[in-house]
């Protein structure tokens, strides 16, 4: 796949094609505040997130794992720079698989393929379906779902 950074990409429901592969430009690195705030805002208390003695003696981890929901909301707002700009509504997500673990200090990148363009003018734009990748500092594939978003038409004012 022949991934484009999107520098300067203005973002409109006509700049997306069927097959259009986007590497996002931004990368982030994970913080134990990031995964410990969060996970505690939403009254996730699984061990394996708080829990440094239990989860070491974890034989599948061996140490604290970042809740999935973070990765997931990391991943989409690393690709948001080019699949949100002109965003009206977000649709909907499906698909959702977490494929690796995610640890305090890991970096994230994300990757996003457009995989359907449908013209909606009656509400301003068109839907553009997408499937976003995260991925590791290795190049480990952490995370991958499908995004439905309704994008403003540049011609409609």
């Amino acid at each position: 796949m022949n991934a484009t950074e999107r520098l300067g990409f203005e973002g409109f429901f006509e700049d997306f094609s069927v097959g259009d592969v986007y590497r996002h430009a931004r990368g982030k690195t994970v913080s134990e505040l990031d995964n410990v705030l969060i996970t505690n805002m939403v009254l996730n208390t699984a061990e394996p997130h708080f829990n440094e003695h239990a989860a070491q003696l974890d034989p599948m981890f061996g140490k604290r794992t970042v809740f999935g929901g973070i990765t997931i909301a990391m991943v989409i707002g690393l690709a948001a720079q080019d699949t949100a700009r002109q965003a009206l509504c977000e649709l909907g997500m499906e698909n959702i698989r977490l494929f690796a673990p995610v640890y305090h200090g890991d970096t994230l990148y994300a990757f996003t393929e457009v995989i359907a363009v449908n013209a909606n003018p009656d509400k301003g734009g068109g839907e553009v379906s997408f499937i976003h990748h995260g991925y590791n500092q290795n190049n480990v594939t952490v995370f991958s779902g499908e995004r439905k978003v309704l994008i403003a038409s540049r011609n409609i004012k």
